[in-house]
């Protein structure tokens, strides 16, 4: 200690337990105006912001004292000086306050008095002050008397902070506490090894006492790893257990069948023989395939059979065994066994029975079948070996024959009609002869006739002309008739029909008037080949037959064509045919995603018997529907159903047998085209929009190969997946455009409902929808696509596009559109449909560009005009608009009206003058965003350009 020249003395004195100790003290009480101080040494900070001072110290009554002066105090000061080094000396600093800096004034809470002291009892007080925030690399404290009678035993310095520590599965270092006693310093924990955060960074707070408190977050020991030692260890899971997801749960014992090949195991691997599906939980023991089944039985009446069995001896550990039946139809004069043709039906079904029994029906008659009765289970897909399966054989009796699949007209006159129709698939013998049943659609079925033929062409006499009869034929063997074939409908000719068509051949027959009995002969031929071509060419009735089944004149041989669901008298009847039916049981609804023309759009789960779970797109009937609008809502599916490509919307099934009625389609995760250009403005490169572009033109040249004629092909009506892989879809809406709708986007101002901005000049004047006036809307497709979802003419009325149309408008090109690109546009809105290109030939222009991307490269520029006057209205006039911020709203750059402002760009004369660097400076970093603000700019300096000219 350093003291003043003032009465402080060092002396040895007792403390409370009679033990000597050293001391400074001070009693000069009797003389007035005492300034007594005594200084301690440097005192070195070691990064503490917050000096904690505790002092002992004795204090004399001052009441004690005989005669003292009014002067005598019972309290002492306390200071304290900063400093970077031990520069003190005796009169430096300054024995006042100021320098010196105040923290108390220290009082005793017990005094002495001379009693005590001659008895030998000292009362000793200890008091704790602090002080900061302090900063320089040391204190000196200082304690200042002024008229007290007092001793000082004894100083201790301090500062406190929070010990090394680990908790919450993290460790934090040695912490000092703050600059003032209410401080809480942060401090940021490290995760022990193999444990990872949680949530939030994690932390703890060290309070002015040295305390740890308000923890936040925590890290958890890894997946593999599992906590001991009181949390303070992530120890790796032993051999032979496992964890399969970060926490704080114990690692497992490995379960039945399964074992762990190192320590630190996430999951256990089954052993050979055994296997776990992706749905099983990993804490459930691996499980085998099941044995065969047991006991089967089978029951034959004539062609149908009712096989039952008992369930397997050993389910492979499962409980979700089902039945498959394979069935093999043996003999026949084929050498061998042969699997069943798809005739034969299967009631539940054939794969994924649930329960022990199966009805099988539409087999042929005398004929031996073979039945295996599979067990399979979840896991059975991953064994390497068939499934088990007990078998049976069963020989088929007489049946009656099957029914009539396909009639169809060979000719017709005023009061007769000629027919045709193929033998029963099933015949299940020989026919004897068929049944003919017909009658006037207008007329009941009651009053029907009935004719018998031995063959299976028939004339039918003595009918009304001009009218519609209905007609079914069934087939009779020795065991007795089939069933009647499904209605159809044929129509006589009427006599104006027949006139024309024999006044057409009358030149004939009078230029061959000297022919005798030959001319005779040839007008016999030529009437009956004539009236077969009238019966064949009735295409556009509105019942004409279906026979127009696989192959046309122009097609290639074997090519599936487009079957329109319409030409079926029940509309059912198509859906059976092109779309399968699905079990309600085996769709599982997730969410609604969106609302249809018939009802809810939702996603959801469906797992049918043997395959593995799949998300789709389910479109749901409203309830309280009529049986108009459920044979629309089915129709899309009897569409949908005919086609097979990768770039068109696929159908998995139909719920038609149960409520509510729904079409199942793949699930297309980023929804609509226009909407997920829109969302990802500029986000693509012109590649890829190109390869978008060639899917959908793949999936359109399949459709016009299959003699489809989409009518609304548009951005919105295409599908996009999560690998950008593009599909057409709507096909429902092509059916019906001659409807009303509310919907903007058409007009029914024309006689019914037009797309008109995406439709051809023919086909909104005429109604002649062709492939021709779908590759005109593909065209407008591209546009939309490179202008990344722009509403194709802007705000233009439908009225203005026609009449823009007619006079040889045509969309300019989207900003960045490669030149090659916009001219395929052209192509495409060529005003004569002759001179569109074909499908085939827009998919083989965009796989060149594909492979020779530099032909890409080339852009048209935004002053050429493409020698089409229609303004390009994406990029608008700046002069008619007030404001900057006005501007970037026009240009859809709204988002950026901050930034501009902010680096000063808020007149037109300055931002015409931006280059692609003081874009970047404004904190634009899409580059489509970039490229969209820099050729706006373009614009305006050759506007304000133009402008300053004419002033001149």
């Amino acid at each position: 200690m350093e003291a003043a020249e003032s009465a402080w003395e060092e002396v040895s004195g007792y403390d409370e337990n009679m033990n000597t100790i050293r001391t400074y003290q001070v009693c000069n009480v009797f003389d007035n105006n005492q300034n007594n101080w005594v200084r301690t040494k440097y005192i070195r900070r070691r990064g503490a912001q917050r000096i904690h001072v505790e002092m002992k110290f004795s204090v004399r009554d001052c009441s004690s004292i005989p005669n003292v002066p009014g002067s005598c105090k019972e309290t002492f000061n306390l200071y304290y000086y900063e400093s970077d080094a031990d520069t003190a000396t005796r009169t430096s600093p300054a024995w006042m306050e100021n320098p010196w800096i105040k923290v108390d004034t220290i009082a005793a809470d017990k005094s002495f008095s001379q009693v005590d002291l001659g008895g030998r009892v000292m009362k000793i007080n200890t008091e704790v002050r602090s002080f900061g925030p302090v900063s320089r690399n040391g204190v000196y404290l200082a304690f200042q008397d002024y008229g007290g009678c007092m001793s000082l035993i004894a100083v201790r310095v301090f500062y406190r902070k929070c010990p090394r520590i680990i908790t919450n599965g993290a460790l934090f270092q040695e912490t000092l506490s703050g600059a003032e006693s209410t401080s809480l310093v942060a401090a940021r924990g490290v995760c022990i090894p193999n444990a990872e955060e949680v949530d939030v960074p994690i932390k703890l707070y060290c309070n002015g006492d040295g305390e740890w408190m308000v923890p936040i977050g925590r890290c958890m020991c890894k997946a593999g790893n599992e906590a001991v030692e009181n949390g303070t260890v992530c120890r790796a899971c032993p051999s032979g257990f496992f964890k399969p997801t970060q926490g704080d749960e114990p690692c497992m014992q490995c379960p039945i069948n399964s074992r762990t090949t190192s320590e630190g195991a996430f999951n256990c691997v089954c052993r050979n023989g055994y296997y776990r599906t992706d749905s099983d939980p990993l804490q459930m023991p691996c499980t085998t395939v099941p044995s065969a089944p047991q006991s089967v039985i089978s029951s034959v009446n004539e062609t149908s059979v009712m096989l039952e069995w008992m369930s397997p001896r050993d389910s492979g550990g499962r409980e979700d065994v089902v039945f498959n039946i394979i069935c093999k139809s043996c003999g026949g004069g084929r050498g061998g066994c042969t699997r069943c043709g798809d005739n034969v039906q299967f009631l539940p079904r054939q794969l994924g029975l649930t329960e022990s029994r199966v009805y099988i029906s539409d087999l042929l008659a005398h004929t031996q079948y073979t039945f295996e009765v599979q067990a399979v289970n979840g896991v059975s897909d991953q064994s390497p070996y068939s499934p088990q399966y007990a078998s049976v054989n069963i020989t088929t009796n007489q049946a009656a024959p099957s029914t009539v699949s396909i009639m169809h007209q060979v000719s017709r006159t005023v009061d007769s009609i000629t027919l045709s129709w193929s033998q029963p698939d099933q015949p299940n013998g020989v026919i004897l002869d068929y049944e003919l049943q017909y009658y006037e659609k207008d007329h009941s079925e009651l009053n029907s006739t009935v004719i018998r033929s031995p063959t299976n062409t028939v004339v039918i006499r003595g009918l009304k002309p001009g009218s519609i009869y209905v007609f079914q034929v069934r087939a009779r063997t020795v065991a007795g008739f089939g069933r009647y074939s499904g209605k159809l409908y044929f129509q006589t000719m009427t006599e104006e029909e027949y006139n024309t068509s024999i006044q057409e051949k009358l030149p004939l027959i009078i230029g061959s008037a000297a022919a005798g009995l030959v001319f005779l002969i040839a007008v016999v031929v030529i009437i009956i080949v004539c009236s077969r071509r009238r019966g064949f060419d009735r295409a556009d009735s509105e019942y004409t037959d279906k026979l127009q089944h696989y192959t046309s004149g122009h097609m290639t041989p074997g090519m599936k064509i487009y079957i329109d669901p319409f030409t079926y008298e029940d509309p059912n009847e198509a859906v059976r045919e092109f779309a399968k039916e699905i079990d309600i049981s085996c769709v599982k609804i997730e969410q609604v995603i969106g609302a249809g023309e018939f009802g809810e759009v939702c996603s959801g789960n469906l797992k049918l018997p043997g395959k593995r779970e799949m998300f789709v797109a389910i479109k749901t009937l409203k309830s309280g529907y009529t049986e108009k609008q459920r044979r629309d809502f089915l129709s899309e599916a009897s569409i949908m159903g005919q086609f097979d490509h990768p770039n068109v919307i696929h159908l998995e099934g139909v719920v038609t047998k149960s409520s509510p009625v729904m079409i199942i389609t793949e699930f297309m995760e980023n929804g609509s085209l226009d909407s997920f250009l829109r969302q990802n403005d500029g986000q693509f490169t012109v590649i890829q929009l190109v390869g978008m572009l060639r899917g959908i033109a793949s999936g359109m040249k399949y459709l016009a190969d299959m003699n489809y004629v989409h009518r609304d092909l548009a951005a919105r009506n295409i599908l996009v997946n999560s690998n950008l892989v593009c599909k057409v879809s709507d096909f429902g809406l092509s059916r019906f455009l001659e409807d009303d709708t509310s919907d903007p986007t058409y007009t029914s101002a024309l006689g019914g409902k037009i797309p008109i901005r995406w439709t051809a000049p023919e086909a909104i004047q005429y109604r002649k929808f062709t492939s021709a006036s779908d590759v005109w809307s593909y065209g407008i497709v591209m546009w939309e696509v490179m202008s990344y979802g722009e509403r194709p003419y802007w705000d233009m009325t439908n009225q203005d596009v026609i009449n823009a149309i007619e006079q040889d408008y045509r969309l300019p090109p989207p900003m960045d559109c490669p030149s090659a690109l916009h001219q395929l546009m052209l192509d495409c809105w060529q005003k004569d449909r002759n001179n569109r290109p074909k499908f085939s030939q827009i998919v083989n222009n965009l796989d060149k560009m594909i492979r020779n991307p530099n032909t890409l490269k080339a852009m048209t520029p935004l002053s050429s005009g493409v020698h089409l006057p229609l303004l390009d209205r994406s990029i608008p006039d700046f002069s008619s608009f007030s404001t900057v911020d006005e501007w970037l709203d026009a240009i859809k750059m709204g988002q950026y009206k901050d930034n501009f402002a902010n680096a000063d760009f808020t007149t037109f004369d300055v931002v015409s003058q931006m280059t692609m660097e003081d874009i970047l400076r404004v904190g634009v970093t899409l580059a489509g965003h970039q490229k969209k603000i820099l050729n706006s700019v373009q614009m305006m300096r050759a506007q304000m350009n133009q402008i300053q000219s004419v002033e001149v």
